[in-house]
C-alpha cells in the first residue's frame, strides 16, 4: 500500500498515517502475517520522521492491529473473521493485578467552573427554572452529539441522547427498554454496581470471566444472554482493556443472537494513549447501547449521564419511557453544554491525559 501525508490537514501527521494504515487493514488490503513497512523505510517514503512512524504504530500495536517483534519489525495481527485476539488465551488471566488502584485524577478546574456557572446564570436568567424536555436540553444533547464526532468520529444525532442522573439510572432505563425478560450478561470481575442495579431491576444475570483481553470466547459461546453489558477499556477492578479483534467479537456475538450490547464507556476519554480508544458502538451503531458519564472527567459530584441508542430503538424508547421526566436540573446542563462547546471540557481531557502519559 502507498501512504500519503497531507501538509493542507489540520490533522497530525502520526494521525493521519494510523488512520490509513488501520483502514487497510479493516479493508483486508493488509492481512493478518502481512509485515508492515519499517519505521525508517515508511518515514523516507512518506517524508516524516522516524517518531512520527513509530508513533502511528505504537497506537495501532495497543489497540491490537498489529504487533511488534523483536529483531523482525511490525506485522498485522488482526482479522476479522478470527474475531479473537492472537495476545491471549480464554483463561489466561492469572497475571492480572487486580489489586491496582485506579490512577489519580485531577477533577476539572474550579475557576472555569464557576465562570461558566456565572456565565450560565446571567445569559439564561429565568429559563434555568424551567422544566427539562424528557430526555434532556437540546443544547446538551447537542453538544454532546458534535464532541462524540470531534473526540470518536461517531456521527449520532441529537435525537439518540437520552441524558440521566448518572449511570445506574441509565442502566435502569436500560432494563425497561429491553425487557426484564431477558438474560443479561456481565464481566466477572466488574464494578458491583452493575450486578446490583440489574438485580434489583428483577433480571437474571449470568456473569461471564474475563480473559487477559476481554471476556473469553469460551464464556461468550455457553451463556444463553441476549444482552451483553461490558466495559472494553480499562474494566473495574481487572483494568482489563479489550483489543480490537475482541471488540469485534463482541458484535458478531450480538448479531449472532439478534440482541444488543450496552458498552459502559465510563473512563476511555482518560487513556493515556494519543487518541481515544475506537468504541464497540463504532463498530456497529445499530447492535450498541452507549453509556458515558461526567464523573470521572469532571467530578464526582457531576451525577451527570448519557446514553446514546441505536435508531433502531428511538422508537421503542419513546412509547415505553417517553414520558419519563430528566433526572438532571437544566443548570447542570447548561452549564456542561457550555464547557463542550467552549472546547474549557476538551482542553481539561487533554491536559489530564498529559499529565497521565507522563507519569507512565
Amino acid at each position: 500500500m502507498n501512504f500519503n501525508i497531507n501538509t493542507d490537514l489540520h490533522e497530525p501527521a502520526y494521525m493521519q498515517l494510523y488512520v490509513q494504515i488501520r483502514s487497510g487493514i479493516t479493508s483486508g488490503a493488509l492481512r493478518k502475517g502481512d509485515k508492515l513497512p519499517s519505521k525508517r523505510t515508511l518515514a523516507e517514503e512518506t517524508g516524516v520522521s522516524v517518531i512520527t512512524v513509530e508513533h502511528a504504530y505504537a497506537i495501532l500495536a495497543d489497540e491490537g492491529y498489529i504487533e511488534s517483534r523483536q529483531r523482525s519489525g511490525y506485522y498485522v495481527t488482526y482479522r476479522e473473521k478470527d474475531f479473537i485476539s492472537v495476545l491471549a488465551n480464554d483463561n489466561d488471566i492469572k497475571d492480572v493485578d487486580f489489586s491496582s488502584h485506579h490512577p489519580s485524577k485531577n477533577t476539572f478546574p474550579f475557576s472555569v467552573m464557576a465562570k461558566t456557572m456565572r456565565r450560565v446564570l446571567s445569559e439564561y436568567g429565568e429559563s434555568i427554572l424551567l422544566k427539562s424536555p424528557n430526555r434532556g436540553t437540546k443544547e446538551l444533547r447537542e453538544a454532546i452529539s458534535a464532541y462524540l464526532f470531534r473526540s470518536n468520529g461517531i456521527r449520532v444525532g441529537s435525537e439518540q441522547v437520552v441524558i440521566g442522573s448518572g449511570a445506574e439510572y441509565l442502566y435502569s432505563l436500560i432494563v425497561q427498554l429491553l425487557g426484564r425478560d431477558k438474560i443479561y450478561a456481565l464481566e466477572s470481575p466488574s464494578y458491583d454496581k452493575i450486578l446490583k442495579v440489574y438485580s434489583a431491576m428483577g433480571v437474571e444475570c449470568d456473569m461471564l470471566k474475563l480473559s487477559r483481553n476481554g471476556i473469553g470466547t469460551s464464556e461468550l459461546e455457553k451463556t444463553s444472554a441476549k444482552i451483553l453489558h461490558i466495559t472494553p477499556f480499562n474494566s473495574y477492578p481487572s483494568h482489563i482493556t479489550a483489543d480490537i479483534s475482541k471488540r469485534n467479537e463482541y458484535i458478531h456475538w450480538a448479531r449472532q443472537r439478534e440482541g444488543f450490547i450496552v458498552e459502559d464507556n465510563y473512563d476511555s476519554e482518560l487513556s493515556i494513549l494519543s487518541k481515544p480508544e475506537d468504541t464497540v458502538f463504532s463498530l456497529d451503531p445499530n447492535r450498541v447501547i452507549y453509556l458515558n458519564t461526567f464523573s470521572q472527567t469532571i467530578a464526582p459530584s457531576i451525577r451527570v449521564g448519557y446514553m446514546i441508542l441505536p435508531e433502531s430503538l428511538i422508537g421503542q424508547f419513546q412509547e415505553r419511557l417517553g414520558f419519563y421526566s430528566c433526572t438532571v436540573p437544566v443548570f447542570e446542563q447548561y452549564v456542561l453544554s457550555e464547557l463542550i462547546n467552549g472546547r474549557d471540557f476538551e482542553r481539561h481531557i487533554n491536559r489530564v491525559r498529559r499529565q497521565l502519559r507522563n507519569k507512565n
